[in-house]
């Protein structure tokens, strides 16, 4: 691949090296890498069920020992809040009101999401304030009919004059309506965290933004975080981060050339949420909760939701303090046959590792050296819920290049559907996951592991995407939770579906776990 001094520049600046962007085009080219699937991973293959009693018994673990440990709370939250509104975009580019009734283009169009969205304003948390602006805006707003009002209203939800909601990132959108107040689900992740994530009454939270976003972040932050303490007795030390330039890869069009903007530089696109795996590996913490900023429920219910992410956190607890007597132990010098025997038989029976073959045929000294490999690793235990038709990366067993079969999270785009073994093995499938994670990442010596250095480069996507009106082959580093975690020991544990309450488009708000009893 042949670069001009001007493209070595460009790349230069970004902090990216040559070599780097050479093997992005080499990976575009080349296709994708499909995971290979030996079994889904279900209960009891794979995925723990407890029981009320035992659930409560690593509720009680973690919160008894969870002033010894620093917790942040990591919430990817940069994403613009567009698509939740994509209904509305098509609506305002397809409907005229001096030309057709409101019930007449809804009957025409079956467009259920315009009806559902008007039917219920007076539910969403934003409705006091969009009438207000709407009926300021327009004096007659009142005197005018059904589909001019609709028009209008919808204008005003998206208008950067108005709500402001097309530009907005999802966590700073009115999430939840109180009696008394109207919150952001920024505001709630604030709240959540008092609930299971605090160390000491102090509250560490990192969010990763966009730039143009920050300071709205900052000024919501300032506005709640005095009275929020107040209330919650818990001191919150909010911390942010920006996808790093470094972590964005270039496109190629479809017959393989390097996609360019007008004036001739190369196209440069944010990587996936797999980039923030720089900011995650950029914390200190010994836990490390990690959740989406949309996927947050309404005060009542989140007591009884987060109890759940304590769950998740008693089990990291005991599995890694066990994982940790048997580092100890293998440092030592003293191991004898029996307790490699122990070691072998916990790392496979809590820890989904699979021990390769050839190992009883190791020397002492070589088990010793396999043992500490496979254990000192990063940790993650992954709620996982059941399967009713959602998006989600799913547990699949997987066996790599080597050989070595490990519990992984697979996502759809990563699976080779036509290959019937491979589909059958997916419809046998129970449980996906909704980004529902506790981390550990310091070693047994108070270390931080580098978490780059457990990444899967093959578990890359390629997806196809338009840019201005052209379609590209776009490249996205493994997923945070997928192949940027592929060489992490990973525990998967059955959680209720209740505890998965995404708002992919603005009548998600109209659900149960986001309307306050």
């Amino acid at each position: 691949m042949n670069f001009s001094e001007s493209d070595k520049a460009q790349i230069a600046k970004k902090g990216i090296g040559l070599e780097q962007v050479e093997a992005q085009v080499n990976r575009i080219k080349n296709g994708m890498s499909y995971s290979n699937l030996v079994a889904a991973g279900n209960i009891g293959e794979g995925i723990l069920s407890f029981s009320d009693n035992q659930i409560k018994d690593y509720i009680t673990l973690y919160e008894k020992k969870q002033n010894n440990y620093s917790i942040v709370k990591f919430v990817p939250a940069s994403g613009a809040a567009t698509r939740m509104f994509k209904f509305m975009f098509q609506f305002l580019n397809n409907y005229d009101a001096s030309s057709q009734s409101l019930e007449a283009y809804i009957e025409a169009n079956n467009d259920i999401a315009i009806k559902t969205f008007l039917d219920n304003l007076e539910r969403f948390p934003f409705y006091n304030e969009l009438i207000a602006k709407s009926k300021e805006n327009k004096p007659n707003f009142d005197n005018l009919n059904a589909g001019e009002q609709a028009s209008i209203l919808v204008k005003n939800v998206l208008g950067e004059d108005v709500l402001n909601y097309s530009f907005l990132p999802k966590g700073l959108l009115s999430f939840h309506q109180y009696k008394e107040k109207v919150v952001t689900a920024f505001e709630e992740h604030l709240f959540e965290s008092t609930l299971y994530a605090t160390s000491n009454n102090k509250a560490n939270l990192h969010f990763t933004v966009s730039e143009k976003h920050h300071k709205y972040f900052d000024a919501t932050l300032s506005k709640v975080k005095t009275n929020l303490e107040k209330e919650t007795g818990v001191f919150f030390n909010v911390s942010y981060s920006y996808q790093k330039e470094e972590t964005e890869t270039l496109a190629l069009t479809t017959n393989n050339d390097i996609y360019r903007n007008e004036d001739g530089s190369i196209l440069f696109r944010p990587a996936g949420h797999g980039a923030l795996l720089e900011n995650l590996d950029e914390l200190n913490n010994d836990i490390i909760f990690i959740k989406n900023i949309d996927n947050i429920v309404v005060e009542d219910k989140n007591v009884e939701v987060s109890k759940y992410k304590k769950l998740l956190a008693g089990v990291l607890v005991e599995i890694q303090e066990k994982a940790f007597e048997f580092l100890n132990l293998l440092d030592s010098g003293s191991v004898v046959a029996a307790d490699i025997l122990a070691i072998t038989s916990f790392i496979v029976g809590k820890m989904n590792v699979t021990i390769n073959e050839g190992f009883e045929d190791l020397t002492l000294a070589k088990k010793v050296d396999y043992l500490k490999d496979v254990i000192n690793r990063p940790i993650r235990v992954c709620g996982m819920v059941k399967n009713e038709g959602e998006p989600g990366g799913g547990p699949f067993w997987v066996k790599d290049e080597k050989g070595t079969i490990s519990l992984q999270i697979v996502e759809f785009a990563q699976i080779d559907i036509k290959n019937q073994s491979q589909a059958d093995i997916v419809k046998n499938a129970t449980h996906f996951n909704p980004c529902d994670l506790v981390c550990g990442v310091k070693n047994y010596k108070g270390e931080k592991f580098n978490l780059k250095e457990y990444v899967d480069p093959e578990a890359a996507f390629i997806t196809m995407k338009t840019q201005n009106g052209t379609d590209i082959q776009a490249l996205e580093l493994p997923g945070l939770w997928n192949g940027s975690m592929a060489y992490w020991n990973s525990i998967f544990v059955e959680v209720p579906l209740e505890t998965f309450n995404p708002v992919k488009t603005v009548n998600d708000l109209l659900k149960p776990a986001h309307q306050s009893s």
